[in-house]
């Protein structure tokens, strides 16, 4: 354990934790290099490669932004994603925050800024209905999502 404490650290390009300079995603020939999955922390990182879906690359921002903290862009890594759409070919950015109220503000930010960049389309996760989820069993806010969400069947 004392070894593993000592070699991590954070990789320089997305936040992941590695144990060199840039970790084993940024570094892998094999993940799609378009499209950015945008994650509030290292946690939601590793859910979504659990996952298995999510073939391109990540940015962890370390955190979200709120008025309550004073955390605000620059505390976050919202200006080092703004600066690799710059230095990478990005076409995809997609936001994988929180359903909170501060995921959602971080959301609308980095939604934003991205705005006015030609060629990259910003999307989000889908919010609602879970898996396995039965309904008188669901907040009224997710209730909402989903049918806001809804799909042609």
């Amino acid at each position: 354990m004392l070894a593993v404490a000592e070699s991590a650290q954070e990789c320089l390009r997305c936040g992941n934790i590695g144990n060199s300079d840039l970790c084993e995603i940024c570094t892998s020939e094999k993940r799609a290099t378009g499209e950015i999955c945008v994650v509030e922390d290292v946690a939601d990182l590793w859910a979504m490669e659990r996952a298995g879906v999510f073939k391109g690359r990540y940015h962890v921002l370390g955190g979200t932004l709120s008025a309550l903290d004073a955390v605000g862009p620059e505390d976050l890594g919202i200006p080092k994603l703004l600066a690799r759409l710059d230095a990478e070919e990005i076409t995809e950015v997609i936001l994988a925050v929180g359903a909170t109220v501060d995921g959602q503000t971080t959301a609308h930010y980095i939604a934003d800024e991205l705005a006015d960049i030609e060629g990259v389309r910003v999307t989000s996760l889908a919010q609602g209905v879970p898996i396995g989820g039965e309904l008188d069993y669901l907040d009224d806010g997710t209730i909402t999502a989903a049918l806001r969400a809804r799909k042609e069947f």
